[in-house]
């Protein structure tokens, strides 16, 4: 590329030549004009070295902007990786609700279950009492026979039984 003119010696002529400069001195002004362009995934992949590298020669305002971008999508993940985190907590303490839940409906069952044998149980009891009181009433020295097998048979059966049987 040079330019003739009519009557300038040829050196003259090599002095008007445009030269391009060494490719280490050239300035980048676009991200995609000197270097390949950064995909998102790989702007947040790189290491910060790495970033350094190829934001050499870049202007101050590119700089900014890329870092910037880099910040932006790497809170972005951050961001969803705290979501997916909060959601799975939930759906586990969800899950272990359910069990806690199924666990007191067991318990309260049960409860009422031991809550009706204290009952039969009491009130077997207070029957034994009831008839303990009339034996002692009884002629002295003399106790029943038939009430004392009755007594000795219902201890025998189980709790949802009368307190006392018929004498056999």
């Amino acid at each position: 590329m040079t330019q003739s003119l009519p009557n300038m010696p040829k050196a003259v002529n090599l002095l008007t030549e445009v030269r391009k400069a060494p490719s280490k001195w050239m300035v980048k002004k676009e991200v995609g004009e000197n270097a390949p362009a950064l995909s998102d995934d790989e702007l947040v992949a790189m290491s910060v070295r790495e970033l350094n590298q190829h934001l050499r020669g870049l202007t101050k305002e590119d700089v900014v902007r890329l870092k910037q971008r880099r910040r932006t999508l790497k809170n972005r993940g951050y961001a969803a990786s705290c979501r997916i985190k909060r959601v799975t907590q939930k759906e586990e303490l969800e899950r272990q609700k359910t069990e806690l839940q199924q666990e007191v409906d067991k318990l309260a069952r049960e409860n009422a279950s031991m809550r009706l044998e204290l009952d039969a149980l009491r009130a077997k009891y207070e029957a034994l009492q009831c008839f303990a009181r009339t034996v002692t009433r009884g002629p002295p020295g003399k106790v029943a026979t038939t009430s004392v097998i009755t007594i000795v048979k219902s201890a025998n059966h189980s709790p949802s039984s009368a307190p006392f049987s018929a004498p056999s």
